[in-house]
């Protein structure tokens, strides 16, 4: 497995809360920067949604910023404050702020996707391409919660007692295609990050359907699905297909809801080839 040897970083914002993220510098002469934006669930961070990817993006000429969003990883965990997509949009800002960052192309899945594509749309000069993996905030609420990686994670709450890593376990297998792909070296890692964090992020997250405003999105965006994915709706893809920005699709056969891990090597070289031309 891939490990985060780049040091941890902190930006304080002007809530007073810290982000922490680690910076990775091109290997080869720079030709832009990238901001990766993590999905949510039990024991999500940064480095554990991108692990796979980082390296081969330095490799290309691309800085890697990896950050850790509102309630998870190494993050400031508030309580007081619902989770809503304008919350996390203005971290991802103060995360950009704070590194003095005028734009960046996004890379985000899930969650993640949500937020690239609300700073897209409320800050358009902020970002540069979007890269979105099943992105969410492009269904109903009813919709996401009827798919069975949803009924799965909120039938045994995060924290509770009967959250257990066997439980952890199985969750993390519906995220993938392949059980296979969901290892003890995994499992370990999610299950650590998770005893940091607490149930008041999934609680009060409150992501709206951005399908309305899709007709406004101006990025050229590359977007990948997985055809078996349980957490989000393949039927989504259309959608974002139909935006009059310059929209590519790939849709990945026997794959979940992870793509950038499931097949690292498809991902990494499409992004590139998307964020060079």
């Amino acid at each position: 497995m891939a490990t985060n040897s780049a040091p941890s970083h902190f930006i304080e914002t002007d809530r007073g809360l810290k982000i922490h993220y680690t910076d990775h510098p091109a290997i080869a002469e720079e030709k832009g920067a990238v901001v990766f934006i993590h999905g949510s669930g039990p024991g999500a961070s940064g480095w554990s949604n991108f692990k796979h990817n980082v390296s081969a993006f330095q490799e290309a000429g691309l800085r890697c910023i990896v950050y850790d969003q509102w309630g998870y990883g190494l993050t400031d965990k508030p309580q007081d404050i619902d989770h809503t997509l304008e919350f996390f949009v203005d971290g991802l800002l103060a995360l950009l702020d704070g590194i003095e960052l005028p734009a960046a192309s996004l890379v985000g899945n899930s969650l993640g996707g949500a937020v690239a594509l609300g700073a897209a749309l409320d800050h358009p000069e902020r970002v540069d391409k979007l890269i979105l993996m099943a992105p969410g905030g492009i269904e109903s609420r009813e919709t996401y919660f009827a798919m069975e990686g949803i009924q799965t994670m909120v039938k045994h709450p995060m924290g509770s007692p009967e959250f257990t890593k066997d439980v952890l376990r199985n969750l993390l297998t519906l995220l993938v295609f392949d059980p296979q792909d969901v290892d003890a070296e995994l499992v370990d890692e999610r299950w650590a990050t998770l005893q940091t964090q607490n149930p008041h992020v999934l609680a009060t997250m409150a992501i709206p359907d951005l399908t309305p405003r899709l007709a406004d999105l101006a990025h050229e965006s590359l977007v990948f699905w997985g055809t078996e994915d349980k957490f989000c709706p393949v039927s989504g893809v259309w959608k974002l297909l139909q935006s009059p920005a310059n929209v590519q699709a790939q849709l990945v056969n026997q794959c979940g809801h992870w793509v950038m891990a499931e097949y690292p090597d498809i991902f990494n070289a499409q992004c590139i080839e998307f964020l060079s031309r």
